[in-house]
């Protein structure tokens, strides 16, 4: 009996399908991957042809994903993620350091630790494309699994359901952040009991250290809710805190930084044991530039040295470069 040729979905139909369960949103989904929309279009119905099944249900209003459309993009995300991982694993052994890495950073230590970052690439790694993206964390775990990303720098532990790997950097404190009048402002020596008496403001959903904010205002028996108003950053945080609307926590590599920007803020030093958070960078477990990611880590560690944080000592030592 004669079976009927079975053909294989392109690469270029499987990015295009998964830009557009991505964003659902046709337009978007080819900005995203730098094509046109009628070619985007093409591929996805190219794609649907090619399986025999529908994946996509357009209206004049939205994009949708199937059931098996869902499950064939679980599909697409992994073929395209292994291609990835074994491109960057041939690249990197040819030549470390050097073509693309894309950085995932969320936005608590995007604008506190970057300038160190690109600093290092600049004068150590001249060959490196270095590409920044400033994301949530959910996202940036979203973006390694799928291969658009290479590396985070990130809280640790990232979370999330996809396993990493994990290269811890640094361990730093968290400031409780008040008006220069207030009882507490300048004190070191304060207990996370006090949280009990105060009005902590969080940043919006989504934010890890919304998160650790509330873990530490639970530990001591606190209101976790933050009351009715939210933050999208960092920045407007603490200009709420000086308009008298409440106080907040700070990561100390935060504070030079955002308390500089108005003096209507003043620092709590909170007693031991002090709240704090744990940054390092994740990548995706077994990916050929794993030594380069460690001794990437290593010399950042030794250049994030005078910033207010205890480094963390490697669990092993970076991989020593061939001789060549």
């Amino acid at each position: 009996m004669k079976h009927p040729t079975q053909r294989t979905p392109t690469l270029s139909q499987l990015r295009a399908f998964t830009a557009v369960a991505e964003h659902l949103h046709f337009r978007e989904a080819a900005a995203a991957i730098g094509t046109s929309q009628p070619a985007l279009s093409g591929a996805i119905a190219a794609l649907e042809e090619t399986l025999d099944a529908q994946l996509v249900e357009r209206t004049t209003r939205r994009v949708m994903i199937t059931p098996l459309g869902e499950r064939v993009a679980e599909h697409a995300r992994r073929v395209l993620a292994e291609l990835h991982a074994l491109t960057e694993e041939v690249e990197a052994a040819r030549r470390p350091f050097t073509g693309p890495l894309h950085l995932g950073v969320i936005p608590t230590v995007a604008p506190y630790l970057l300038p160190t970052v690109l600093r290092l690439v600049r004068d150590s790694y001249p060959e490196l494309e270095l590409h920044v993206h400033e994301e949530r964390t959910p996202s940036l775990l979203e973006g390694l699994a799928a291969g658009r990303l290479d590396l985070l720098l990130l809280a640790l532990p990232a979370g999330g359901s996809t396993p990493v790997a994990e290269i811890p950097l640094f361990d730093e404190d968290f400031v409780l952040i008040v008006q220069p009048e207030h009882e507490l402002a300048g004190r070191r020596d304060v207990p996370r009991d006090v949280l009990l008496d105060l009005d902590v403001l969080l940043l919006e959903e989504g934010h890890c250290l919304r998160d650790q904010a509330i873990d530490i205002c639970r530990e001591v028996g606190a209101d976790a809710s933050g009351g009715s108003t939210r933050a999208a950053g960092l920045s407007t945080l603490v200009q709420l805190v000086a308009g008298g609307l409440g106080v907040t926590l700070l990561p100390a590599t935060a504070l030079d930084v955002e308390a500089g920007r108005t003096d209507r803020l003043a620092a709590v030093r909170f007693a031991a044991p002090t709240p704090g958070r744990r940054i390092g960078l994740a990548h995706r477990p077994g990916s050929g530039r794993t030594p380069e990611y460690e001794r990437f880590a290593a010399a950042l560690r030794d250049a994030l040295r005078g910033l207010p944080v205890r480094i963390t000592p490697p669990a092993h030592p970076p991989a020593t470069p061939p001789q060549t």
